[in-house]
């Protein structure tokens, strides 16, 4: 545990699990048994003008979840475009210098052809005859053959390096044409998420100031409910696993990050999406990792979850599409959502689909 950090404590999570914000939290590790429950007050889910708010709240998520699935997308169009701009560069690169060689390889041939062509026009034998020194011109008839085998040397290599050429060209066709697929791919995932994020916004605008208060406890309760269930079930008195010495540096950089705005497709260092804060604080760590939660929980080594330790990352829901990073003792920082900032909440406060070890 880093000096000068608060340990989080299984009662600290159960409150947490309310969603409040830890101010300066710290690596924290598993304690032994879960805290006891509280039961939270009740919320009207109706409002004085009619509106089911929990109904409006199932929307929200709903709406928010599409949101983070074309984020997701968003991003992984993102790193592909990256990789084949690279790709492209570096075939360019290569198909220029085959070009010089190419232009080469032509040059010397013609030289060749030249020489052969001024010591040619009649026959081998008549040469040899008409020739005042015979043991001279054999000597310089076997240079002549060395000449001849090394010209056919350069016109397969002129041939090998022009179908080198056209196979290079075909393949940077190949990756312009994926980079202009990623790009529309991008480009479509851009306006899904900007669709879904309006839309959410104007359901939210439409409440009433107290609406929206009671909206945000009903938010609350859903993740302290989903929390409590999760520790009810035993889960954290397995949970033992000391972060390793990167995944301490890991989570020292997420958490470093609380408060800092969510933003679809960020990477810091002012703001992120959940999966740019995952990246970015391994990254920092020495560790790279994939760029997306659905390329995270496919290429990473799972984990049981009574395996887990800080450093850990969780990912939610069936799609994948979100992600946080475990800290101990039931909780996770990660960037929720549109509207809100990287905080720390109850690890079970979301369905949850699995652990991945970075480290692993």
């Amino acid at each position: 545990m880093g000096s000068g950090k608060r340990s989080l404590t299984t009662a600290a999570m159960v409150l947490a699990c309310a969603c409040a914000v830890l101010s300066a939290p710290g690596v924290a590790y598993a304690s032994p048994t879960p805290a006891p429950m509280r039961t939270p007050t009740p919320t009207p889910t109706t409002s004085p003008a009619g509106k089911d708010l929990e109904a409006i709240r199932k929307k929200l998520d709903a709406l928010y979840h599409d949101a983070a699935v074309a984020t997701d997308a968003y991003n992984a169009a993102e790193e592909q475009a990256k990789q084949q701009s690279a790709e492209i560069v570096d075939l360019a690169r290569v198909i220029v210098q085959g070009q010089d060689k190419l232009d080469e390889l032509k040059d010397r041939a013609g030289a060749a052809a030249r020489a052969q062509y001024r010591g040619g026009g009649l026959p081998p034998e008549m040469r040899l005859w008409l020739s005042d020194n015979p043991q001279q011109y054999l000597d310089g008839a076997g240079r002549v053959l060395q000449g001849e085998h090394a010209t056919k040397g350069l016109l397969a290599e002129m041939t090998r390096t022009q179908q080198d050429l056209q196979q290079y060209a075909k393949d940077a066709s190949a990756q312009w044409q994926k980079l202009e697929a990623n790009r529309q791919a991008k480009a479509t995932a851009q306006k899904e998420i900007k669709k879904q994020i309006a839309a959410a916004e104007k359901l939210e605008s439409q409440l009433q100031k107290k609406e929206k208060e009671r909206l945000a406890k009903l938010e609350e309760e859903a993740a302290y409910t989903a929390q409590t269930a999760w520790l009810s079930s035993g889960i954290l008195a397995e949970i033992s696993g000391k972060a390793s010495e990167q995944g301490k540096k890991a989570v020292k950089f997420a958490t470093d990050q609380i408060g800092k705005p969510y933003e679809w497709g960020a990477e810091g260092p002012g703001s992120y999406d959940c999966s740019g804060l995952t990246s970015q604080a391994w990254a920092a760590a020495g560790h790279g990792i994939p760029r997306t939660s659905q390329e995270q929980w496919k290429q990473l080594p799972h984990v049981d979850v009574k395996d887990m330790r800080p450093g850990d990352l969780i990912i939610y829901f069936d799609d994948a599409s979100h992600v946080a990073m475990y800290i101990g003792d039931g909780a996770i920082v990660h960037a929720p959502r549109p509207g809100r900032t990287v905080t720390i909440t109850g690890a079970g406060s979301m369905p949850i689909l699995g652990v991945v070890r970075p480290d692993a």
